[in-house]
């Protein structure tokens, strides 16, 4: 039942497992959609969606496996001239409603054919007929729970409607959303010392409860060393060149991780293309403005958490070779392929962010670099989604393979 459905989910990125789906099936065969598409719409998303991240991935899967499920097509012409009015909506009664029956989908089906063989002039109010107002199952401007609107405009609106009306669209993570979206992932980096240290200047209100329940009432304050973020953040960012256009992006991360003081420390450099012997203090990568990569290798302790952005596309020579760094005034001594794997191995909490989409990494430009660089690190995609996963790798330690 709906097998085709499934994997429809499945294929518009919904995370939907098996006891979810068995779950599904078990509340239809209770009844619990009724019998309305919109039923089924919302019991399919409260039983199938975890997070409302998924919603519009839900609503887009949605609309197309059901885009035909709409108002009946083929009826003859004269029961659209017999529909086509408006009347002012009717008030509905506890006693109309005890006394309608949800419908089976296929009754409804076999009862509007039934009605389209017999009827032979146009019906306002009743219970039976195709018409306007009334009770019956079949028209506009009317009640009937289990109905089928045909004509008029609709005053609550289609499953296939409302989800092709995309409310959702922000909450999904597959997204480049902003700096607020960033935020929050970055948060998940956090990682707290045990209290060992510092004064106690933090109110610790359980123990509070606890020792002014044991004063009988008397409140005693008991304080507690605050703890702190641990992690230190060195974040080395491309800029200028192809990554002009992802200048909106990646201000958008930069915004972010400024923002973020939880962290212990955070340190942050510039490269263009290719990190080699120098790490810019500013975007312009001026050399009037530097700290020489080999100082931050043996100054900076391996446990910083170091998240390398930059679209890894670029002539071959320009990762592969001595002297090949594009700027005309500069010469590397080492290739940067070389400057990288140090890094990778002095850092081995590292990532490399890229703004290009994956889909894109075998065939864009620069398809070769960035295909070398992400044996080096660990790539993901510059998304929020993307950046979650490298967090996710930033919190423990990776195998480095022999670079």
């Amino acid at each position: 039942m709906f097998t085709d459905f499934y994997y429809v989910l499945k294929a518009y990125g919904v995370p939907v497992s098996m006891n979810e789906w068995y779950t599904l099936m078990e509340a239809l065969e209770k009844g619990l959609a009724g019998s309305s598409l919109t039923g089924f719409y919302y019991l399919c998303r409260s039983v199938l969606v975890k997070t409302e991240a998924h919603y519009d991935r839900f609503d887009l899967a949605f609309a197309h496996y059901f885009k035909d499920v709409e108002t009946p097509e083929g009826l003859p012409e004269k029961i659209w001239e017999w529909l086509d009015k408006e009347l002012p909506e009717m008030e509905i009664t506890e006693e109309m409603r005890r006394n309608h029956r949800q419908l089976d989908l296929d009754e409804l089906k076999r009862m509007l054919e039934e009605r389209l063989r017999e009827q032979t002039e146009e019906h306002h109010g009743g219970n039976y007929w195709i018409g306007t107002g009334g009770t019956s199952p079949f028209g506009h401007s009317g009640y009937h729970p289990g109905g089928i609107r045909i004509g008029g405009q609709s005053r609550n609106l289609s499953a296939v409607k409302v989800a092709g009306m995309r409310r959702f669209q922000e909450f999904r993570t597959d997204e480049t959303l902003g700096v607020r979206q960033f935020q929050v992932a970055l948060r998940k980096l956090r990682q707290f010392t045990s209290r060992l240290d510092g004064q106690k200047t933090e109110l610790d209100l359980d123990g509070t409860i606890n020792k002014t329940c044991q004063n009988a009432g008397r409140l005693e304050l008991v304080w507690e060393r605050p703890r702190e973020n641990s992690i230190k953040v060195l974040l080395l960012m491309d800029a200028g060149g192809s990554m002009t256009v992802y200048s909106r992006l990646c201000n958008q991360l930069f915004t972010a991780v400024n923002k973020s003081n939880h962290f212990k420390d955070l340190k942050v450099f510039y490269f263009h293309n290719c990190i080699y012997d120098w790490l810019f203090h500013t975007p312009h990568c001026s050399l009037s403005d530097y700290t020489e990569t080999e100082y931050v290798l043996k100054t900076y302790d391996p446990e910083y958490r170091v998240i390398i952005v930059g679209d890894a596309s670029m002539a071959p020579y320009e990762l592969t070779r001595v002297g090949g760094v594009i700027d005309w005034e500069l010469y590397n001594d080492k290739p940067g392929i070389e400057w990288l794997r140090r890094i990778r191995r002095k850092f081995e909490y590292s990532v490399w962010l890229n703004p290009i989409p994956r889909d894109y990494w075998e065939w864009t430009d620069g398809a070769f670099t960035i295909k070398k660089i992400a044996e080096i690190f660990p790539m993901e995609e510059l998304t929020v989604d993307g950046l979650e996963r490298a967090i996710k790798k930033l919190r423990s330690r990776q195998a480095v393979a022999n670079l």
